[in-house]
């Protein structure tokens, strides 16, 4: 008799796996399969998105706030060179000019308080013109006798509010009539007892046409300058000689102030085109700029032409931004015997 277990498993048969048994497995294990790796690889929560987008944000502020900024160096660092290099090449070409300048009492004089018998070129309110030979190359007539002399001038246009130069090459005197030779007292650059019109009426206007005359500052809108006498002080009026005419001898230097504005600031200030000057912003800030006033130091102009641009509030700021201010202090020669 056999003792069977009726709570035994029996064991499976030996064979194939029904095809639709395998199928069952094999779903069963894939959905496991998937289930699990869902649960492994959570996506991101609400909160994490809006903190990853709040940081990228802040990023791209930070990163435009730092090319602006970058943008606003570079634009002000070149406008700056802009108006150094236009400063440079006239101040240096006013070195040269004064240096060779002919210290000689009987050559006439147009400058700041000059009077009587020399061209009068009185108080010069606003932008100041000066004009005096120099022994430096001039543009000359056609012809020769050539004279080593040349009659400089400089002067702020008025109708253009742009520094320009003359260089007029002058003839030997008595090598012809016409052009103009050179002179000495009592003839005289501007109106004169003697010349009523003047020998050379241009260099003391401020706007008449000379075709000797060049633009060399074209930003340049403000010019002014005082007499350093030997004895250290300083005037706006040259000191005189027994017959009343300006005494050269006695002048040290010219110290001379200008201001620039570099060309984009000068877009948004320059109204011209629709206001003429005299009403137009640049003569209008022009005329807040002082004078040179008597008894003052180097560096007092500069000091209050710069404390009146800060203080301004009639003008755009970036515009105001763009002017530079410059002061040079030109040694004149000895006086010529």
């Amino acid at each position: 008799m056999n003792d069977q277990n009726p709570t035994a498993v029996a064991p499976k048969p030996f064979g194939p796996v029904p095809s639709g048994n395998i199928l069952s497995a094999v779903r069963s294990e894939a959905l496991g399969t998937a289930h699990n790796t869902a649960r492994k690889t959570a996506a991101f929560t609400l909160a994490e998105l809006v903190v990853t987008v709040g940081v990228l944000v802040l990023l791209v502020l930070l990163s435009t706030q730092l090319l602006k900024s970058a943008a606003t160096v570079t634009t002000l660092g070149h406008k700056q060179m802009d108006a150094d290099s236009q400063a440079r090449q006239l101040l240096d070409r006013m070195a040269i000019d004064f240096a060779q300048l002919v210290k000689r009492n009987d050559l006439d004089l147009f400058a700041k308080g000059t009077v009587a018998p020399n061209s009068v070129g009185g108080t010069m309110s606003g932008n100041d013109q000066v004009a005096f030979f120099s022994a430096v190359p001039g543009y000359y007539p056609t012809g020769s006798y050539q004279s080593p002399l040349s009659l400089v001038a400089y002067r702020v246009n008025s109708n253009s509010n742009k520094m320009e130069r003359m260089g007029k090459g002058l003839l030997w005197n008595a090598a012809a009539s016409t052009p103009a030779p050179v002179v000495f007292m009592p003839l005289t650059i501007g109106p004169s007892a003697q010349v009523p019109s003047g020998t050379w009426p241009t260099a003391t206007n401020t706007s008449a046409t000379d075709p000797d005359y060049e633009l060399i500052g074209p930003q340049v809108f403000r010019f002014e300058y005082a007499y350093l006498l030997t004895t250290g002080n300083v005037t706006i009026a040259p000191p005189l000689d027994g017959n009343s005419r300006a005494d050269l001898s006695r002048i040290a230097a010219l110290i001379v102030d200008i201001a620039v504005i570099d060309p984009k600031s000068k877009v948004l200030l320059d109204n011209s085109a629709q206001v003429p000057p005299p009403n137009d912003n640049l003569t209008m800030l022009r005329g807040q700029l002082i004078d040179f006033p008597t008894g003052r130091p180097p560096g007092y102009v500069r000091t209050q032409w710069q404390t009146a641009l800060d203080t301004n509030t009639t003008f755009p700021r970036p515009a105001l931004s763009g002017i530079r201010l410059y002061e040079r202090v030109f040694y004149l020669s000895p006086p010529n015997l």
